[in-house]
C-alpha cells in the first residue's frame, strides 16, 4: 500500500503514484510600524496541500476505473483521512482536482498510458 484516502487504497492494482509533494504554510500577520520593520504575529497554521503524481499503464499497473472512483469521491465533497504507506495519519483532506493526460492511443481510442495528478487540501 502506498497510501489510503478514506477507503480508497493506492497500490499497484488501483492507482500507483510515483511522486508525492506536500506544501505547508503558517500564517504570520504583519502590522506596519513607523521607522521600524513591520511587527509580526503568529496566527496559526495555514494551507496544507498534497499533490500525488503517477502513471497508469493498464498492462503493467493500475486501472482506469480507479480514476473514475476518485472522481466520484470528489463529487461527493467529503473530507477523508489520508494515511501514508506506514499507516501514519496525515490529516483529513478533500480532493481539489484530478488531472489526466492520456498518451500512446491505440486504434480504438484507448490510451496505453495515462498520467495523472491529484491535488488534495487539508481541512480542519
Amino acid at each position: 500500500m502506498l497510501a489510503a484516502l478514506g477507503m480508497f487504497v493506492f497500490d499497484t492494482t488501483t492507482l500507483p503514484f510515483d511522486g508525492r509533494s506536500r506544501k505547508r504554510d503558517w500564517r504570520n500577520e504583519k502590522t506596519e510600524r513607523f521607522g521600524a520593520r513591520p511587527a509580526s504575529q503568529f496566527t496559526g497554521p495555514g494551507d496544507d496541500k498534497i499533490t500525488l503524481k503517477g502513471t497508469i499503464v493498464a498492462e503493467v499497473a493500475g486501472t482506469y476505473s480507479s480514476l473514475e472512483t476518485l472522481a466520484q469521491m470528489a463529487d461527493e465533497g467529503e473530507a477523508l483521512p489520508l494515511l501514508d504507506g506506514l499507516g501514519n495519519n496525515l490529516g483529513t483532506f478533500t480532493i481539489d482536482s484530478l488531472d489526466e493526460d492520456a498518451a500512446n492511443l491505440i486504434d480504438d481510442g484507448r490510451a496505453r498510458a495515462t498520467s495523472f495528478t491529484i491535488e488534495l487540501s487539508r481541512v480542519a
